[in-house]
């Protein structure tokens, strides 16, 4: 279907192009080099000067729609934000230059719509300008977190503060040098109705109480944020550091989520695009058994079933961003879980294939693409693993013929429906 893209966000990534091509691609040795020389979780000096540049030509926090007046960035839509950060997909820290990079997107969006004027003020505004780094606590090492009403940790009210006691792992972004708050979840009320449990807060990094135990690898690499593991123990911070109403952390985890997860895929499709880039540049350099790599019909099989997927992604990820704009996140809730499993799957075949016609370098540092599956592959769980997404796409469809239709079995007195009901159209 035909996509009406705004002239702002024509206009916008004809820009962020142009950046990319003059500032991004030129400088990926230089802050590998940087990145290296100072640890993994260090924040390399050439990030400032990039920054700069993205600032002046106003490529600024462009994927977030809901702006203040007076914030700096653009209103973008979610349709016109998705070729963008496909764009900044193919590398990974160019989202961060331009203050587009995660979790600090979903944290802004959460202190934007629900936190104290006074809170938005102490940390949503240097977030806004790029200062200092956040970091978002929800998933536990105790329970099944893809089920967030199992969320353990403990939020109690204890006159004019909140006491946090508990453990959260997988706290993304909590060990790069520059975070200096997070988002936290957890209960607040055991006993109220099950998704009315929960509450989410914000709790800077140097909180007493507050330690970070241990940085999480992702298949043995330091991812330059980290997923820390976090220990709360009789940690207080004031009560206005709420956000919203106690009771709803779930509604907003899922306000939060569902913009996190169209991003992510939106830079997977970006991802799978530089991983065919390199496959088809290897294959065009390189012969085996007196002919081009790019000669043999099983090579052009995966180049070509490359493309097909890729291009049948990127219309998925359009059209859910297009209802998301159109009929809101909730009403697309079906594609985004849709996309959440379909783009990860998509980008992770690309980077496969990239890798085996590269053989044993396709597995080292020399090239990108070992980071590139390392990263795919966590998407497969990151905000919900594939198999939550799929009930949920699964639940819907089978309203659409019994609206009272329950996941969770049936009692063995039930009383059994006529087939013939599920046999007409």
């Amino acid at each position: 279907m035909p996509y009406d893209f705004t002239p702002e966000g024509r206009e916008a990534l004809e820009k962020v192009r142009a950046y990319m091509d003059e500032f991004i691609y030129p400088n990926e040795p230089e802050y590998a080099r940087q990145l290296h020389a100072n640890g993994e979780h260090s924040y390399p000096p050439i990030m400032d000067e990039l920054k700069a540049e993205a600032k002046k030509r106003g490529l600024w926090n462009l994927f977030l729609p809901h702006l203040r007046p007076g914030d700096p960035g653009t209103k973008l839509s979610n349709l016109d934000y998705a070729p963008i950060s496909e764009e900044l997909g193919k590398v990974p820290f160019a989202s961060e230059a331009l203050n587009c990079n995660a979790p600090d997107t979903g944290n802004m969006e959460i202190l934007n719509l629900y936190a104290q004027p006074r809170i938005r003020e102490q940390w949503l505004t240097p977030l806004l300008n790029g200062e200092i780094r956040s970091a978002f606590a929800m998933t536990e090492p105790a329970v099944a977190s893809s089920d967030a009403t199992n969320i353990a940790l403990q939020i109690t009210r204890d006159g004019d503060e909140y006491v946090l006691n508990g453990r959260k792992w997988f706290t993304s972004g909590i060990m790069a040098d520059r975070c200096q708050v997070m988002i936290a979840m957890g209960k607040t009320d055991p006993n109220a109705a099950r998704h009315r449990q929960q509450s989410m807060i914000v709790v800077p990094k140097d909180t007493p109480g507050v330690t970070v135990e241990r940085s999480l690898t992702v298949f043995g690499h330091e991812d330059r944020g980290g997923h820390g593991q976090v220990l709360f123990d009789n940690a207080r911070v004031p009560a206005d550091h709420l956000l919203g109403e106690e009771g709803g952390g779930f509604a907003i985890s899922q306000a939060r989520l569902g913009p996190g997860r169209i991003h992510h895929c939106m830079r997977a499709i970006g991802v799978a695009e530089r991983a065919l880039q390199i496959m088809v540049k290897r294959a065009m350099n390189r012969h085996a058994f007196g002919s081009l790599v790019a000669q043999k019909g099983l090579i052009q099989d995966w180049i070509a079933e490359s493309r097909i997927e890729i291009d049948m992604a990127r219309e998925y990820v359009l059209r859910t961003a297009y209802l998301m704009d159109t009929v809101g996140n909730k009403a697309a809730a079906t594609q985004i879980s849709g996309i959440k499993v379909a783009i990860p799957n998509v980008t992770l075949r690309v980077i496969d294939r990239a890798i085996q016609v590269h053989g044993a370098a396709g597995v080292t540092q020399d090239t990108p693409l070992a980071m590139m599956w390392i990263h795919a592959r966590t998407l497969r769980i990151a905000d919900g693993p594939d198999e939550v997404h799929k009930m949920t796409i699964a639940r819907q469809e089978l309203k659409k013929y019994d609206a009272a239709f329950k996941l969770t079995p049936m009692t063995s007195d039930a009383p059994d429906i006529d087939p013939q009901v599920f046999m007409r159209p």
